[in-house]
Formats: C-alpha cells, structure tokens, sequence
C-alpha cells in the first residue's frame, strides 16, 4: 500500500524543517562564538535599515549613543511589563547587567554574521508556516500532528519576539537562555509532529515494556536540556572574559571561569554514564530503529565530550564552539526520538505478529 501523497508532503517539509532549526542553532553558536551577537544593535532592522551597512561611514556620528537610546527605551516598556506580569526579578535584571549601556563598535563582519543568523531564522518561520499548511490533512486524520505544528508555528513567532529582547537587552543571560530553552522544545514539538505522521501499525516492531526504562529516557532528556541551559551560563562566563580580553589571550580563559564551567564539565560524566546505560538497554531491544538510534545517542554523546575537552584544553577554538552547541542539541533530539519510538514500540501491535520476548 503505498504512501498517501499529503503524509509524504508533510514528511518532507517537516524534516526539511526541523534541520533548517538545527543550521539555525549552528548558525547562533557562530554568532556567540565570533562576539557577533549585537552586530545589530535594533532589531528588527539593522541599524535601520534592512540591508545593513558594509562601512562606518554609512552611519551617523553618534550611532552608539542613537541605539543606546533606542534599546534603553525599549527595555523600560518591557520591564514595566513584566512587572505588571509578576517577573519582578527578571524586570530589576534587564537594568542591573553591566552591559545595559554599552554599545558595541560598528564591525562590518559581525553585523554580517548577525543578519545572516537573522535570515535564516526568517526562513525557518517560512517553513514552520509550511508544516502547519501541509499538517491540515492531519485535522481529521491524527489532530495533534497538526495541532503540534501550529503550536510550533505560535512559538517561533514568540521565539522572534524573545529574540528582539536578547538585543534589546545586550544579551542578558536570563534572556539568552529562555531563547535557548524554547528552541529546544520546537525542536521538540517538530520532531514528534514528524515522527507522529509516520506511524503505521503495520510496520511496527513491538518490544515487550522494560520496566523503568520510561523514565530512564526521561530522565536523559531533561539532563540533557539542563545541561545545555548550563552551557549558556557558561558560554555568558565566556563571553564576558572573551569582551574583557578583546577577544584575545585565548589560553587564559579558561582560568578566569568560575563554578559555572567546573559544575558543567563534572556534569558531562553523568550523562555519559546514564547514555552508555540507555544504549545497553536499547541495544537489548528486537527494533533496529532503537538499535540505530542508540547507536546514534553514543556517537553524539562521544562527539560533544571530545569537542568540550577541546575547548577545554585547546584554547576555546572559535569553530568548536558553535559544534559543541550544535552536538548538544542534536543529541537532545537523538534521546527525545528514542523515548518516542520506544514508547511507540511497547504499545503498538503488528497485525499477526507475536510481542517479542525481551531476555
């Protein structure tokens, strides 16, 4: 029987998706890597215009303190409504980050970085939007596909907001991170909406229920999600000594992280130790899908270890940087698509097949 020309459309454009989010996080990790992140001091706009300059001439005098001025403004309206919203402490942050009045210099390749990270994200918007177009057949036929697609649709339009107060703001952490947070969880959503529109009880492969491993897989999802929100706190450490050095020294900063960093690399053993333990588990399993995406969780878990012993030990290379991040989020998504396929497998039962017998 073949495959209903609308599931192989929505198929398509939400893997084209969801890897179009994935370049964006790799492209975002460039941007902190090269301190490009306020190449743009206004948003959505750059310096006012929507083809941004290519010289300092092109601006006038005193752009610092026009922007200063204009981001200042647009923070005190944000603040008074997260006030009104009872996010006291987040509203006192905006002001109290030392960076709220500091206006980077013009630098042509930065502001470059920074719009191409904002196109790209436009361009994922386009194809979020297409997933909800292509997930309509879905309405009768299995509802929360489309209903997850349009949700991711709602929060890519809330992830552009959050992402105008990350400028706005000078990349105050708090902000960085919940702008990280919620990509994950479109990464998520999509992820699940895709998968979801593939199910087919004939093709199933059911596994009798481990006992625990539920919550094992939960339980490595969400390390994981803590662990790249550390990440951020530690990328904000480095940052701040990188601007600091001028961007220079590189084999010193190391030495200037605090806690931050000595919490998040103890932390990376846990995970390997929990995801090892999951690969066991998964590899015991009858599914080859299971088999393959343990073995896909190890490589990445294996890979995201060796480029933080990298940026560790070898100076913070710039381009280990952006990997690091990118290894982090796809191994997030490797662990959520093993929780869904093995929840999957334990409740779905092939026509004429017997469970298979786990020893």
């Amino acid at each position: 029987m073949s495959t209903p020309i609308f599931v192989r459309r929505f198929r398509f454009v939400g893997i084209l998706t969801v890897v179009a989010v994935y370049v964006l996080i790799l492209v975002g990790g460039v941007v902190r890597s090269t301190g490009s992140g306020m190449g743009c001091p206004d948003w959505p706009k750059c310096f006012g215009t929507w083809v941004p300059p290519t010289h300092i001439s092109q601006l006038p005098a005193n752009y610092k303190e026009i922007y200063t001025a204009q981001r200042v403004e647009k923070n005190k309206k944000v603040a008074a409504r997260l006030e009104r919203m009872g996010f006291s402490q987040v509203a006192q942050e905006i002001f109290a980050h030392p960076t709220q009045y500091i206006e980077t210099d013009f630098n042509p390749v930065k502001t470059w970085i920074e719009y191409i990270n904002r196109l790209v994200g436009a361009l994922i918007g386009v194809f979020v939007f297409l997933t909800v177009v292509f997930a309509w057949p879905y309405w009768r036929r299995d509802a929360p596909v489309f209903w997850l697609a349009f949700a991711s649709f709602i929060l890519t339009g809330v992830q552009g907001w959050l992402g105008s107060l990350v400028v706005s703001t000078n990349l105050l952490p708090i902000m960085v991170t919940i702008h990280m947070g919620l990509a994950l969880l479109i990464v998520a959503m999509l992820l699940y909406a895709v998968d979801r529109s593939q199910w087919d009880a004939h093709q199933a492969v059911r596994v009798r229920p481990v006992p625990g491993l539920t919550a094992w897989l939960w339980v490595a999802v969400l390390l994981t999600f803590g662990q790249i929100v550390l990440g951020t706190q530690v990328r904000e450490e480095v940052d701040m000594v990188a601007f600091a050095a001028n961007y220079l020294s590189r084999e010193t900063w190391i030495e200037q992280l605090g806690s931050i960093f000595r919490v998040h690399r103890t932390f990376s053993a846990v995970l390997l130790l929990v995801n090892v333990y999951l690969a066991y588990r998964l590899y015991l399993l009858p599914s080859r899908r299971l088999h393959w995406l343990a073995s896909a969780i190890l490589g990445l878990i294996g890979a995201e270890i060796l480029a933080g012993i990298v940026l560790a030990y070898f100076a913070f290379p710039a381009v280990a940087q952006p990997l690091h991040l990118t290894l982090a989020t796809l191994l997030f998504g490797a662990q959520f698509l093993a929780l869904i396929a093995y929840r999957r497998a334990t409740k779905l039962q092939p026509q004429g097949a017997t469970p298979a017998v786990v020893a």
